[in-house]
């Protein structure tokens, strides 16, 4: 088999410029074990860190663990194939202490570990792998398991020996590797691979290798997890080997922001996630810090989907965007906090290109662009045609911080060109039932956190799950998907970088999107707290916190 050896693979994976919140981390967040050099401390064994969650975690199989309530679980009680490096972007050993990939990556083989049991004392083996990975690739209709939009061009697996497992695509799947290295890509055992979808959900049910496993739970209030004594076998890219520092972690789910902020300044918590950019100043101010982790994949953006019938319209489309001041907005709502976007990917992600000369406010190209397409000032100011009002609906997105004040502000934003924006927020089984559908929310904010360049196809392709776009097979841009098809299929960096600018700009250029902000991951911690640190999309890893006595 022409090969390439896992170095040179690595290395092809440095390949994302640093976001530029990121220079706004305290250093020690990247995941990495360290003392504090301002007293010479270095780190303890010992102590339970609680850890206040802002939402309710869902369900842990694969498909669930980008969800980041679900992987401040997932990453504390599983292991990877790989490890990415959050500032690097390399990757390197974990579950997998070496791999070799052919010349088109239609074939990959990974060695594994030898020494690896999980939570139940069952050992790491090539069988067990593959398992994992026949039910990411191609789900499993029996258990009721589908197929994730991280792993393209699934053909099968082999079982070379107990610790040698190879896969194989139907094209040139280049993101493959990376994408072994992600939340999803969690390992589990056989006892967890083998159950039925709603069982894999559950934490009681949650089997793996990682340096935590599940203590007592309270579902959907609280979660502790307890070190393993005997958990050895960390990425090797990390300093800390063996067992965690923490003896365990207690994670409380507190929706409340007041009550998150008020349990951290008070010491009754030792971190929590989700900080509100206006809590930001009684935070420092208490003594305690808050960390930046960003995102690095597709920016928090509202996806115009043209299967409505007024955005069928390019027009419409174009006008949006340039009545949309996104500088402004994003200063107000995010008090300087946040960075605007200046394309459809972060600055940190694979393949990002600056656009921001295709973007920006022009409220006087946005009327004169409504007025081609043939709306006309009505008498309350907004738009009409054909007897229709020029109204759209976008419902707020809870994972995303302040959106119900963003989209409020765009709203006041478009009705100045004419346009009616309303915000619905339906119940859950209509959030559910029409996520996707482009006359129920023809307005979407959409994000995925994903370093590789596969993201932007997770996100817009007509195929991909997502489906950001709410396109159906007879509504779709043959052209975008082409585009998109290629970043997951050309074998080389150069190549996938091409097409991945392309796509930017296609989905610019045409209007399917509005780019908003740079979204950090935001946490917060007491002084005491050290090694707190996340993965390459921030969400929160805590293997190498320890607590400062």
């Amino acid at each position: 088999m022409s090969s390439t050896r896992r170095s040179a693979v690595a290395g092809a994976a440095l390949l994302g410029t640093t976001l530029a919140l990121a220079a706004c981390a305290p250093a020690g967040g990247t995941g990495q074990a360290a003392g504090d050099p301002a007293t010479g401390s270095q780190p303890v064994t010992g102590g339970t860190l609680t850890f206040l969650e802002s939402q309710i975690p869902t369900c842990l199989y694969a498909g669930g663990g980008g969800f980041y309530p679900n992987a401040t679980l997932i990453n504390q009680l599983g292991d990877k194939l790989t490890y990415q490096d959050p500032e690097t972007r390399e990757i390197t050993p974990w579950l997998a202490t070496d791999w070799e990939v052919n010349a088109d990556a239609t074939e990959y083989v990974f060695t594994l570990r030898d020494d690896v049991t999980f939570s139940d004392g069952t050992p790491l083996t090539a069988e067990v792998v593959a398992l994992n990975f026949d039910h990411f690739g191609l789900g499993d209709e029996a258990l009721g398991l589908t197929k994730q939009e991280f792993v393209s061009n699934y053909v099968a697996s082999e079982v070379v020996d107990e610790h040698t497992v190879k896969f194989t695509f139907s094209a040139p799947s280049p993101g493959f590797l990376q994408a072994t290295s992600v939340v999803g890509a969690t390992i589990v055992a056989e006892a967890t691979a083998t159950l039925p979808y709603e069982e894999q959900c559950q934490i009681e049910n949650y089997v793996a290798s990682g340096p935590f496993t599940v203590g007592d739970v309270q579902p959907e209030k609280q979660y502790d997890l307890v070190a393993r004594d005997d958990y050895d076998w960390a990425p090797e890219a990390d300093e800390h080997q063996g067992r965690a520092y923490l003896d365990a972690i207690s994670v409380i789910v507190t929706p409340e922001d007041n009550v998150r902020i008020g349990a951290l300044t008070a010491g009754q918590a030792d971190a929590i996630r989700a900080v509100q950019v206006y809590d930001i100043e009684s935070i420092e101010a208490s003594g305690s810090t808050v960390y930046y982790a960003p995102t690095n994949g597709v920016n928090p953006q509202f996806a115009l989907r043209p299967g409505n019938p007024i955005l069928a319209d390019v027009r419409v489309r174009r006008a949006l965007q340039k009545a949309t001041d996104v500088e402004s907005a994003v200063e107000s709502i995010f008090l300087g906090k946040f960075s605007p976007a200046t394309s459809v990917l972060s600055q940190g992600a694979t393949g990002y290109v600056d656009l921001s000369d295709k973007l920006g406010y022009d409220l006087d190209a946005a009327k004169d662009l409504l007025d081609e397409a043939g709306w006309t000032e009505g008498s309350d100011g907004i738009r009409e045609k054909d007897g229709h009002k020029l109204e759209l609906t976008t419902w707020p997105g809870a994972v995303f911080p302040l959106n119900q004040q963003l989209d409020e502000l765009v709203a006041e934003q478009w009705k100045l060109a004419g346009v009616q924006l309303n915000i619905v927020t339906p119940d859950a089984a209509t959030a559910t039932a029409g996520a996707k559908d482009p006359i129920q929310q023809p307005v979407a904010i959409t994000h995925v956190g994903r370093v590789d360049p596969d993201v932007i196809w997770s996100n817009f392709g007509s195929d991909s799950n997502r489906n950001g776009l709410g396109f159906t097979p007879e509504t779709a841009d043959a052209t975008l998907d082409e585009i998109l098809g290629d970043v997951r299929v050309l074998p080389t960096t150069e190549e996938r970088f091409a097409k991945t600018a392309e796509a930017q700009e296609y989905l610019i250029d045409q209007a399917y999107v509005i780019p908003l902000y740079e979204l950090p991951q935001t946490y917060a911690a007491q002084a005491k707290v050290q090694g707190l640190g996340w993965e390459a999309v921030g969400r929160v890893d805590l293997t190498d916190a320890w607590i400062q006595r």
